[in-house]
């Protein structure tokens, strides 16, 4: 086995938010060791460089990106189009350094096989594969002239509509058996259809039923799409491990989110890329959890911003008062402990899994990571180089 040492950069210990010049021995799909004065059977000059754990996105859609935005009727696509629209999307987040994604629906179990098989190369994939919803919510796709009108459904995309506490149960169930990693559910609209951001889909045992049957099957976490304050407390009260956006929370839900532990995945993207009428409150929002002490991952919501702006969400993380070395651990190792993985990845320690991403310069700038990464490790192994 070729032990690789990247030598000459200096490291960023992302828990404490310092760097240290320092050398990484990378032996398989871990590392070694960290120092001065290492030795390896083969050297990568990273001199004058930033070495940073490999990024984590705790909420993309990785599948969509033939879907979102598109201007034909999703009937014009051939179902093959969804699958296959991973592989560039999934090819321009490694090359940002993206080296772990929670998928909050739309892929399916063959995405993780095709990865593990070495079909195409990708950060590794968490499954969610749909977002459950009672009739009505946004992932119940209906017409009324037409009635059902879902386009995704397939036997390893199961029906996500249920209603009350033992359909709950069950639809968490069908999603286990599909081979899901989390139980993405939502609580509200959605801002981009423009209505109901604000409603509690779920009544309180239909929520405690999603998170309960998610518990029991294997530790599964929840992740709970709400922009509305009531429905992200709701969410705190029912044991969700994770709220998605939280655009207009306010203190008595961020007090129960701290209460609960609950973190906050705030996508703000979705509001800052391409700034809109929300986009102060999304920042307030993520004002207020971080003054509650509730803890912050990174997740991009891509492709509502396309794949390649997916760093810029660490960045509207800092300037919402993260700052620098928060938003970047808030995209590592904290992105890490929310997803339970803190223990295999998200900074750069001996026995660790050897994601790494090389950042030119050696500032903790983050205003144009994406344009800074010159070479990306996943599992020990270069995986992207994309600046040469």
């Amino acid at each position: 086995m070729t032990r690789v040492l990247l030598t000459g950069a200096a490291v960023l210990d992302v828990a404490s938010g310092r760097t240290e010049r320092a050398d990484v021995l990378l032996e398989g799909e871990r590392i070694a060791a960290v120092g001065t004065g290492l030795d390896g059977d083969a050297a990568v000059d990273c001199a004058g460089g930033l070495l940073v754990p490999g990024f984590v996105d705790c909420h993309a859609h990785v599948c969509l990106g033939a879907s979102l935005g598109a201007h034909d009727a999703p009937e014009a696509r051939p179902r093959s189009l969804r699958a296959l629209s991973a592989v560039p999307a999934l090819r321009a987040l490694l090359d940002q350094g993206i080296t772990t994604v929670r998928d909050a629906w739309g892929a399916d179990a063959g995405l993780r096989i095709a990865l593990e098989r070495g079909w195409f190369e990708g950060p590794e994939v968490l499954l969610s594969l749909r977002q459950v919803c009672t009739t009505g919510g946004i992932g119940d796709h209906w017409a009324p002239r037409y009635g059902p009108v879902d386009s995704f459904g397939d036997p390893a995309l199961p029906d996500p509509v249920f209603d009350g506490p033992d359909q709950a149960r069950a639809a968490v169930r069908r999603m286990v058996r599909a081979g899901a990693d989390w139980i993405k559910v939502t609580a509200t609209g959605s801002l981009s259809l423009g209505r109901g951001v604000h409603d509690l889909q779920l009544t309180d045992a239909e929520l405690c039923a999603v998170v309960d049957e998610a518990q029991r099957q294997g530790g599964r976490g929840v992740m709970v799409h709400a922009h509305g304050a009531r429905a992200a407390e709701q969410a705190a009260r029912a044991g969700a491990r994770s709220v998605e956006h939280g655009t207009f929370l306010d203190e008595r839900a961020v007090s129960a989110m701290a209460e609960a532990g609950t973190w906050l995945v705030p996508t703000l993207s979705t509001s800052h890329g391409e700034p809109t009428a929300h986009a102060a409150d999304h920042r307030r929002a993520v004002q207020l959890a971080l003054a509650a002490g509730v803890p912050v991952a990174m997740g991009t919501d891509a492709p509502v911003r396309p794949y390649a702006e997916a760093l810029r969400e660490i960045h509207y993380l800092a300037e919402a008062g993260l700052g620098q070395a928060g938003a970047l651990r808030a995209a590592t190792l904290d992105a890490a402990r929310l997803l339970r993985l803190q223990d295999d990845r998200g900074e750069i320690a001996v026995g660790k899994r050897a994601d790494l991403v090389l950042l030119a310069g050696t500032d903790l700038a983050t205003e144009s990571l994406a344009a800074r990464v010159r070479a990306v490790w996943r599992g020990g192994r270069e995986a992207a180089r994309p600046r040469g």
